[in-house]
């Protein structure tokens, strides 16, 4: 049986591709991001998952659209972008998280909105991200395990976290079920 290619190995291979564009080294990439350069490395290599965090940083700092790091196409519509229940567009960046993009037709975002389904997992199983920016997390359904830092947070249905995405975090669904929520990254 063949294993498919993860998507980030091609996404990796468009931000190789669009530093390389841009004439930025890796260094140089890393030191606009605010990142160590072995990250921007890593992140090119297309041996690891790519935080989405990372791709909209990238989008911002060399003027493209996240649909193109994601996709490979151009996002084109400038007024309004409908999705309708169910139709975001997968963003298969990390293998125990369900990422749905919410605008990815829209061009010119200035925030990154995704619906997102998280698991339930044992707490050994839990890892952390950080990352520039900030976070928006408005829960659906389900109970959510969030902690920043040594901070733990259980949220639920109806609930909201607004936090600076710097703090290391980490996610997990509780009660044996997936927790599912609206993720706004700026």
């Amino acid at each position: 049986m063949s294993q498919e290619t993860p998507a980030y190995v091609e996404i990796a291979r468009r931000l190789k591709g669009l530093r390389e564009a841009m004439d930025f080294s890796p260094e140089e990439m890393a030191e606009k991001l605010d990142l160590d350069s072995e990250k921007v490395s890593l992140y090119e290599s297309g041996s690891t998952e790519i935080p989405v965090s990372y791709l909209f940083e990238v989008a911002k700092l060399c003027n493209v659209d996240l649909t193109v790091l994601v996709s490979g196409s151009e996002a084109h519509l400038h007024n309004y972008a409908l999705v309708r229940q169910g139709r975001g567009m997968s963003v298969d960046r990390r293998k125990d998280y369900n990422y749905k993009s919410l605008a990815y037709g829209f061009t010119g975002r200035r925030m990154e909105p995704f619906i997102v389904r998280v698991p339930p997992k044992d707490e050994s199983e839990i890892t952390f991200n950080e990352h520039p920016g900030q976070e928006f997390i408005y829960i659906l359904k389900g109970k959510l395990e969030i902690r920043l830092n040594d901070k733990v947070l259980v949220l639920e249905s109806g609930d909201s976290l607004y936090f600076t995405s710097r703090t290391p975090h980490a996610l997990r669904g509780l009660d044996g079920q997936d927790a599912e929520f609206i993720d706004v990254i700026l």
